[in-house]
């Protein structure tokens, strides 16, 4: 069952991508408008449709139940297909409309393959594996998009023909997810039970750990907004590095990042204290950070080379990342035994996070124009590791303390029950 989960969970998500990724491997050049890259607004275009679907899965991932989740998956990837192909056909510069277009259905697909990997034993195992798409599956797309446009395919019908090829593939993986089994009794036992929640629920929830919700979006800003400069400038920042006509370095690097995460984190399913799995996951981010920072200041100052800065930053990029794609905010409902699902505090993160990445490009366009991506991306990967190591200490105190007054609470009901019965 992990081996079919974990493969049906990556390969249909790895579609998703085939969707939303290819068109960031053209670079078209001399396109512009309203003074600004026309590259720059056609990611701004796709990452704001991708937002706004981050919003509305707020309230439609946290309250959706199983039974229509294959036609929901199906019925979003045929939309932003069609998106696409609206871009393969509109004249310049309509394809912001269709790109927009593009990325608004895209955004749910996550929390419909996520609902059938939460709350289980193997959760880890089968995250990591689903999250080894945000390192190795937007470099798949670059790589086969070059190829297309040096075979001779125009720039704006690469992304059709990509969704064309995968739409079969896409079936096929959603018919695997619908195959899996519910989480069983020892899993709700370990992991607490998964349910759909109401606008009642959600409520409660943020009042109850408001501090650290705060703290979990702005970490997670934070690595969105590195993330998605990395990902969908990538083709640049390695043209300014040198590896113009490399079309594979998008792949090969990101390939020793892939190993190591899905090794050190599928390994986290071995502890069995929520708590402590929490506190983990909370130092692998410090770690991660902490790497992030390190390998780009080493870079700054030529002692390290390009490659190499790329492959460990990316891993501390990428651990961190996939760790707040699910994994902590898993082990946050099963310690604190929450009564609800990951969506509802991964879409809430999401819809932030992609807000802050709109954000970030816009100061590049008319804050930074005139520096480089590669510049840009060096400044940003300081700042927000710097940022992060501090916010990860907070989170670990805050975290911690509301664990001890939850136990401390819980303790106090026990002796009044017992104070209670010993009356009677």
């Amino acid at each position: 069952m992990t081996l079919w989960a974990s493969t049906s969970a990556f390969v249909s998500y790895f579609c998703m991508y085939m969707y939303r990724k290819p068109f960031t491997a053209a670079t078209y050049e001399d396109w512009t408008l309203w003074d600004m890259d026309y590259k720059i607004l056609l990611v701004i275009a796709q990452v704001i449709g991708y937002a706004i679907s981050k919003f509305i899965g707020i309230r439609f991932i946290s309250g959706l139940d199983g039974s229509k989740r294959n036609l929901y998956f199906i019925g979003l990837i045929s939309l932003s297909f069609a998106a696409l192909l609206g871009f393969m056909w509109a004249p310049y510069p309509y394809g912001l409309v269709w790109l927009f277009l593009n990325g608004l259905p895209l955004g749910l697909i996550w929390g419909i393959v996520f609902q059938y990997l939460e709350g289980r034993r193997i959760t880890e195992i089968l995250t990591v594996i689903l999250s080894a798409n945000f390192i190795l599956s937007s470099g798949i797309a670059k790589t086969i998009g070059q190829y297309l446009i040096h075979s001779g395919i125009t720039e704006t019908s690469m992304p059709a023909i990509i969704g064309l090829i995968f739409f079969p593939i896409m079936l096929i993986s959603v018919w695997m997810l619908s195959c899996i089994p519910a989480p069983d009794s020892e899993d709700i036992r370990l992991r607490a039970p998964r349910k759909a929640m109401n606008a009642h629920q959600r409520k409660e929830l943020i009042k109850n750990y408001r501090p650290i919700l705060i703290l979990f979006v702005v970490i997670y800003i934070t690595l969105t907004m590195i993330r998605d400069i990395r990902d969908n400038f990538g083709v640049e920042i390695w043209n300014e590095l040198g590896f113009s006509q490399n079309t594979s370095i998008y792949t090969t690097t990101e390939i020793p990042a892939t190993i190591l995460i899905l090794v050190l984190l599928g390994l986290m399913f071995l502890i069995k204290d929520n708590r402590k799995a929490l506190n983990i996951n909370m130092l692998l981010t410090l770690s991660g950070a902490l790497m992030l920072l390190v390998t780009t200041i080493l870079f700054s100052i030529g002692s390290i080379s390009p490659v190499w800065w790329m492959v460990v930053s990316g891993c501390g990029l990428f651990i961190p990342y996939i760790i707040y794609n699910g994994l902590i905010f898993d082990r946050f409902i099963a310690a604190f035994r929450i009564t609800g699902n990951v969506g509802f505090l991964m879409y809430m993160a999401d819809a932030f996070g992609y807000l802050g990445s709109v954000g970030i490009m816009l100061f590049k366009n008319f804050g930074n124009a005139d520096i480089s991506w590669l510049s840009f991306y060096v400044t940003l990967s300081v700042v927000a590791g710097t940022l992060c190591v501090g916010l990860v200490v907070l989170t670990c105190f805050v975290v911690n303390r509301k664990y001890k007054s939850s136990s401390e609470l819980s303790s106090s009901k026990e002796i009044h029950i017992y104070e209670q019965y010993a009356k009677i």
